[in-house]
């Protein structure tokens, strides 16, 4: 039987958290959702205002989080709805981050502003489980307190795991201020042979996040980080996201650093 690929299917939206005081970024819980890997991504399909891809931030036993930021037409429309209501979505597209590569590691995650969102599934995934890998480390950076998401997130994983959370802003007396690359040199690794990095963000916090890890000591084969830029269909037939000869949306969205630092576009 052939399907439509393009064909989205309809989702009821069972929880809505606003995360900022200006209520610019919020994540919603979709049902139906299976088969989700932490990194991938669903297109969010608006009749008559177009579809947006969204990185996956939580997976549940038969639903999805997906945390939006609105800063466009379909975003800003997406902002309006509310728990019980439906909406369409298609997916989980891509290639995301696989727990087995990280296993028995030395894990540190690296993310800035909204790229915590596809981080945030496989932090908690590791969070649950951290009997599977030999320590595990968060650095994470935002513009201002304002601007902070998954608050009650972060409050469990200073639970479960060595958290650094850092603002380019604020009152240094009270709080880390400055880029997540300042925090790097701290991070304790016994054994660079053991040390693997997740690192998502602005291409430009990426570029010397992992300059960083390098320079620690981190082999560039135990490096992964997520390009997101440009992808549209989902589906790697528009080419929006085409770089050479990869389709960022099918190929990945996350790759292994050695494949990603040629994605240059």
């Amino acid at each position: 039987m052939i399907t439509n690929e393009y064909l989205p299917f309809s989702s009821k939206v069972l929880k809505v958290t606003k995360h900022t005081p200006m209520e610019h970024t919020y994540t919603m819980e979709f049902a139906g959702a299976k088969d989700v890997v932490p990194g991938q991504f669903f297109e969010l399909s608006l009749p008559k205002y177009g579809e947006a891809p969204i990185s996956v931030s939580g997976i549940g036993e038969n639903s999805v989080d997906l945390t939006v930021r609105s800063i466009g037409v379909v975003t800003d429309e997406l902002f309006k709805y509310e728990a019980g209501r439906h909406l369409y979505i298609r997916g989980p597209y891509g290639n995301g981050f696989i727990a087995d590569d990280y296993k028995d590691s030395e894990l540190l995650v690296i993310a800035g502003g909204t790229g915590v969102s596809p981080v945030k599934a496989i932090i908690d995934y590791f969070g649950n489980h951290n009997d599977e890998v030999k320590s595990m480390s968060i650095i994470t950076g935002f513009k201002s307190k304002d601007d902070q998401l998954f608050r009650e997130d972060f409050k469990r994983w200073g639970k479960q795991m060595n958290v650094t959370l850092t603002f380019d802003r604020g009152d240094e007396t009270k709080e880390n201020i400055g880029l997540v690359t300042k925090y790097i040199p701290s991070v304790k690794v016994n054994n660079f042979d053991d040390a693997k990095a997740i690192v998502v963000g602005p291409p430009i916090m990426m570029k010397f996040a992992v300059k960083g890890l390098i320079e620690r000591g981190y082999k560039e084969e135990n490096i992964w980080i997520s390009h997101e830029r440009r992808m549209s269909c989902g589906l790697g037939k528009c080419g929006h996201c085409r770089v050479n000869s990869t389709y960022i949306c099918l190929d990945g969205p996350v790759f292994n650093y050695t494949v990603g630092k040629d994605l240059i576009d």
